[in-house]
């Protein structure tokens, strides 16, 4: 609708954005390359930030720059992940069937990585998603995972990915054993008013727009509801496209992204 109505190539503001058509930002970059140090160094590190401010597309853009000939890449987002379900879903990615014994999988898992690091020269990059969602005792069994050979080579680099609540749950004094492995600690933030500006244009042009679509007005307006949360920002623009179709209006000004605001405040 959007894409036949502009005469674009495809339709911006979406999920279904190659990585390689991102826009990187100051702040975005700044948090590849700690996950990359966190990768390179087998490292243990958190990444927090607000909903929709791009943690999870910063772990898609990590994924798709590993050398599948060095690291093996496993995902994992759970809000109910418990130790024995941890270790049972890291062996299934391996296609291995666990243990059925906590300890024993565990087990089966640290020899299984590493053989991934010795033999076959790999490393393992596990990232956890949602981790704010964690409960204690998964946190703990995070804290022993990272303990290999009593503190000497790490054959694996472990990820944590959350919200802020976090970083303020790891402040805790009973995991405060957990921030003390922790190499790297990153907060994603939102993008400033000139890079939500960027990131717009960026969208339309990857979609193949040769023309301004949003007035800067617009775009302003955009910035001061979203606060530079991207995944906001997608879903303000998508709304004002929409708006300017139905209307067959060209050029989105402040008023249509008024009209916007209104509606989602009324919902």
């Amino acid at each position: 609708m959007i894409r036949h109505f502009f005469g674009w190539e495809r339709t911006p503001f979406t999920k279904e954005i190659s990585t390689d058509h991102l826009y990187l930002s100051e702040r975005f970059k700044e948090c590849v390359a700690r996950l990359h140090y966190m990768v390179k160094t087998r490292s243990f590190g958190c990444v927090t930030g607000d909903i929709g401010s791009g943690k999870s597309t910063a772990i898609r853009y990590l994924r798709d720059q590993l050398d599948l000939h060095k690291y093996r890449f496993l995902y994992l987002s759970d809000a109910n992940l418990r130790p024995r379900d941890f270790y049972r879903e890291l062996l299934h990615h391996f296609g291995l069937s666990p243990k059925f014994l906590r300890s024993e999988a565990k087990r089966q898992f640290q020899h299984l990585v590493w053989d991934l690091y010795e033999n076959q020269k790999k490393v393992a990059v596990v990232v956890i998603d949602e981790a704010h969602l964690l409960q204690g005792d998964m946190l703990q069994e995070i804290r022993f995972l990272t303990n290999f050979q009593i503190d000497s080579v790490s054959p694996l680099a472990l990820v944590l990915v959350g919200q802020p609540e976090l970083q303020a749950t790891l402040q805790l004094r009973v995991f405060k054993p957990i921030t003390q492995r922790m190499n790297v600690r990153f907060h994603l933030s939102g993008l400033d008013l000139q890079e939500t500006r960027a990131y717009i244009e960026h969208q339309l042009q990857v979609a193949g727009s040769t023309h301004p679509v949003f007035t800067t007005e617009a775009m302003d307006a955009i910035h001061a509801h979203t606060r530079g949360i991207s995944r906001e920002i997608n879903n303000v623009c998508t709304a004002c496209l929409l708006d300017a179709v139905l209307r067959k209006d060209k050029l989105i000004d402040a008023m249509h992204v008024a009209r916007i605001l209104t509606e989602f405040k009324e919902q």
